[in-house]
C-alpha cells in the first residue's frame, strides 16, 4: 500500500504522535483520510514502555512489557505521568517498581531521575526513546520524515510541555507544534464527519483526564473551556484493583511490597480491567505468600463502585467547564469519546448521564487524537488556513504585586496565542530595581498560586515612589510556552525570561487550584483587598512621614495633631486589619486631615520652581510639580506597585 511513497525525490511527510500514557501512535495523512502506521510491534498501538538493560541495552514497545515482572525496578511505564516533576513530587510514591535517584542538591530535585542501578535516566529521556521508536517506524514505511505535530493533555502545564518538546528534539523530531489532545480529536472529527456545532470532548488515557468544550464552524475550532486532571486516568483504575489483588495475596502491608509483586499485580489488574469490559465477573489465579494459590473474583458491580470516587472527579471538572463556558449540558451537539479508559462500560454509562446524550465513538478512541495530530502536521506543512485551532489558557497567568497580591496579566480561557501588558510602579523612594514573581493559578494571593518564574530588572534611575513605569508584557504562543518581558519606560531598560519551571503539578494541586478558587472565593477577595489596603496604607504613612521631615512648617495650629491621631490610627489598622474597609476608612481619615496642608506644600513647590526662570523652564518644572504632587498623594498613584529593589 505504501510503495509509491518510496520517492526519493519526494518531499517529507508530516507526522503525528500521541504520545500516550499507555500507547503511543504515529499517524499521518496519504490523501485527506489520516492512517495509523503499523509501530516495530506490527500494530498501531505502541505500548509506551521502555527496558532499560545492562550495556546501554534499551528495549521499547511489547518486548519491553515482558520485563515488567522479570526486572521491573528497571521498566519504566506510564512515564508521562513524570513528565515536567521534581523529585520530590507526590507521583513518585505511588504504587510501583521504578526505584528514584536521591537528590543531593536543589539542581537535582528539579527533575525525576529513575535509578536503574548502573545507570539513570529521566523522564525525557524515556520519552524519547518511545519517539525514536516510533520515528524510526515512519521512516521505514514512508522513507523520509518531516515535521511533527505532538499531541499533550490540555491541562499539562509549562513545564510538561516544554519536556515534551525537549523530548521530540532528543528524539531528532523537529516539533512543529504541541497539540492539545482534546483539539486533536475534534478536529479528526470536524474533518472526517464534517460535523458543526458545540462538543465536549471527554478524554480519559492511561495517565490524564481532560476536559473541553468547542465550537466547531466553518473550519473554526474555537475552545471555549477547558479542564481536567494531569493525574488521573486509566492507571489509576488498575491501582485500585491492584490493591484489592495484594491483600488477596497476602501482601496488604506496604513492607511486603517488592517490585516484582507489585508489578504482577498492576499487570493482573489492567488484564483483568480489559476483561470486564467483555463480562460481568472475572476470576484471576495469583501466587499467594508461602507459595500456595488463591482465586481473586471480581464484578463489574464491584468495579463500577470502585472507580465512582475516580468517574465523579471527572464529573465535577465537566461541569465546572460547562460553567466557564457559559453553557448548559443542553447546548452540547455531541460527546466525544477519547482514550482507551474510555471503553470502559461504566466510563460510556457516566457520560451519558453526565450529559444526557449517548456519546461519539464510532471512530477509535485509542487512534482519534493521532489522527488528529496527523491532520494539523498536514496543515501546517501545506501552510494551509483551510482549519484554524483557537485553544485557550487552562489557567490565569499573572505577577505578584506588592502586598502579596495577584494581577492577572491573561486570565484563565484567553484564546491563545495570546499577549497582554500591565504598567507597573515603583513602592519605595529611589527604587532601582523590581523583582518580578510570575504565577499561575486562580487565586487572589501569589501564596496560594503556583510559582512559574522569578526574575530581576536593575538600572532603574532613583525616583520618588510612583514615578517610574514597569511595562510587563506577557505573550503564550500556540504551543502553550509562556514568555515574559519586563521594560522600564524611562530608560528602555529590558529583561525577558522564557517559563520552563521544572516542577510539574502535583496530583492534587490540578484539580484544587480550580476548585480552592471557588471554595475560598469570597474569602480571598477580601484577604486580597486588604493585602492591598495595607500597602496603600504603608505608602501613605510613608509620604506623611517624609512630608512632615519637610515641610512641617506650613502646619496650622490644630492640623498636627489630627494628622498625628491619624497616622497612628492608620498604623493600628495596618497592623492587626480586621477588615479592608477599616484600613480603607483611615486611609481617607488621613488623606482628610492632611489634604488642605497638601495644597499648600504644592503651591510652594510650583513658587519655588519658577522663580527666575524662563518659560521653557517653567514648563519642565510644572511637569516635575506634577511628579511632587503624585508623590504628595501617594495614593493616586497609577498603576499596580510590583515588588521592588532598592
Amino acid at each position: 500500500m505504501l510503495l509509491d511513497i518510496y520517492d526519493p525525490l519526494a518531499p517529507p511527510k508530516p507526522i503525528g504522535i500521541d504520545l500516550g500514557t499507555t500507547h503511543s501512535i504515529v499517524a499521518y495523512v496519504p490523501d485527506e483520510r489520516p492512517v495509523a502506521l503499523t509501530t516495530c510491534d506490527g500494530t498501531p498501538l505502541l505500548p509506551s514502555v521502555v527496558y532499560y538493560g545492562s550495556h546501554e541495552h534499551v528495549v521499547v514497545g511489547q518486548a519491553a512489557q515482558s520485563y515488567k515482572t522479570r526486572e521491573p525496578e528497571r521498566t519504566v511505564q506510564s512515564v508521562k505521568r513524570f513528565m515536567g516533576r521534581g523529585a520530590d513530587d507526590p507521583e513518585t510514591t505511588r504504587l510501583g517498581a521504578l526505584k528514584f535517584v536521591t537528590p543531593r542538591n536543589e539542581d537535582e530535585a528539579r527533575t525525576v531521575r529513575f535509578d536503574f542501578g548502573d545507570r539513570q535516566a529521566t523522564p525525557v529521556e524515556v520519552s524519547a526513546e518511545i519517539l525514536k521508536s516510533l520515528k524510526k517506524s515512519a521512516v521505514d514505511q514512508l522513507n523520509r520524515v518531516g515535521g511533527v505535530v505532538i499531541t499533550v493533555p490540555a491541562y499539562f502545564d509549562d513545564a510538561q510541555r516544554q519536556a515534551t518538546r525537549d523530548a521530540g528534539r532528543l528524539a531528532g523530531l523537529e516539533v512543529l507544534r504541541l497539540l492539545n489532545e482534546p483539539t486533536a480529536a475534534a478536529l479528526a472529527y470536524g474533518l472526517e464527519k464534517k460535523r458543526d456545532g458545540v462538543f465536549a470532548v471527554y478524554d480519559l488515557g492511561g495517565g490524564t483526564f481532560d476536559v473541553t468544550l468547542l465550537v466547531l464552524d466553518g473550519g473554526v475550532f474555537q475552545v471555549k473551556s477547558t479542564g481536567g486532571d494531569s493525574a488521573l486516568g486509566g492507571d489509576d483504575m488498575d491501582r485500585l484493583i491492584a490493591q484489592e489483588m495484594l491483600h488477596a495475596m497476602g501482601c496488604g502491608d506496604p513492607a511486603t511490597h517488592t517490585p516484582e509483586v507489585v508489578s504482577l499485580a498492576l499487570d493482573a489488574a489492567r488484564q483483568a480491567k480489559h476483561r470486564l469490559s467483555e463480562v460481568e465477573e472475572i476470576e484471576v489465579g495469583l501466587p499467594a505468600r508461602g507459595g500456595a494459590e488463591v482465586v481473586y473474583r471480581l464484578t463489574r458491580v464491584h468495579f463500577d463502585a470502585l472507580i465512582a470516587e475516580l468517574l465523579d472527579r471527572t464529573g465535577r471538572a465537566c461541569r465546572r467547564a460547562l460553567r466557564d463556558a457559559d453553557l448548559s449540558k443542553e447546548a452540547i451537539d455531541g460527546v466525544i469519546l477519547v482514550g482507551g479508559a474510555t471503553r470502559v462500560p461504566r466510563v460510556r454509562s457516566y457520560v451519558k448521564e453526565l450529559f444526557g446524550r449517548e456519546p461519539l465513538a464510532d471512530i477509535d478512541p485509542d487512534l482519534v487524537v493521532a489522527y488528529g495530530a496527523a491532520l494539523q502536521a498536514e496543515l501546517l506543512a501545506e501552510a494551509s488556513d483551510e482549519v484554524l485551532l483557537l485553544d485557550v489558557l487552562p489557567l490565569s497567568l499573572g505577577v505578584e504585586t506588592m502586598g502579596g497580591g495577584v494581577d492577572k496579566v491573561l486570565p484563565r480561557n484567553t484564546t491563545i496565542p495570546a499577549g497582554a501588558t500591565s504598567v507597573f510602579t515603583t513602592y519605595a523612594d529611589n527604587q532601582t530595581g523590581f523583582e518580578l514573581h510570575v504565577v499561575q493559578g486562580e487565586r487572589e494571593l501569589a501564596e496560594d498560586c503556583r510559582s512559574l518564574a522569578r526574575f530581576s530588572l536593575k538600572g532603574i534611575p532613583p525616583m520618588p515612589a510612583g514615578l517610574a513605569r514597569l511595562e510587563v508584557t506577557f505573550f503564550v504562543d500556540e504551543n502553550n510556552l509562556l514568555t515574559v518581558t519586563a521594560r522600564e519606560l524611562s530608560t528602555g531598560n529590558t529583561q525577558q525570561v522564557e517559563v520552563k519551571p521544572s516542577y510539574g503539578l502535583s496530583d492534587e494541586q490540578i484539580e484544587d487550584m480550580l476548585i480552592d478558587a471557588l471554595d475560598h472565593g469570597e474569602e480571598d477577595i477580601e484577604r486580597r483587598a486588604i493585602a492591598d489596603a495595607r500597602v496603600e496604607g504603608q505608602r501613605m504613612l510613608l509620604s506623611t512621614k517624609k512630608s512632615l521631615s519637610e515641610d512641617a512648617d506650613l502646619l496650622e495650629a490644630d492640623e498636627r495633631s489630627r494628622i498625628d491621631d491619624a497616622v497612628l490610627a492608620l498604623e493600628a489598622a495596618i497592623a492587626a486589619p480586621k477588615s479592608a474597609a477599616l484600613v480603607q476608612g483611615r486611609i481617607d481619615a488621613l488623606d482628610d486631615a492632611t489634604h488642605a496642608w497638601a495644597g499648600r506644600r504644592m503651591n510652594r513647590a510650583i513658587q519655588q520652581a519658577i522663580s527666575g526662570k524662563d518659560l521653557s523652564a517653567v514648563e519642565q518644572s510644572v511637569a516635575h510639580a506634577a511628579g511632587v504632587e503624585a508623590h504628595l498623594q501617594a495614593h493616586q498613584s497609577a498603576g499596580t506597585p510590583a515588588k521592588g529593589s532598592s
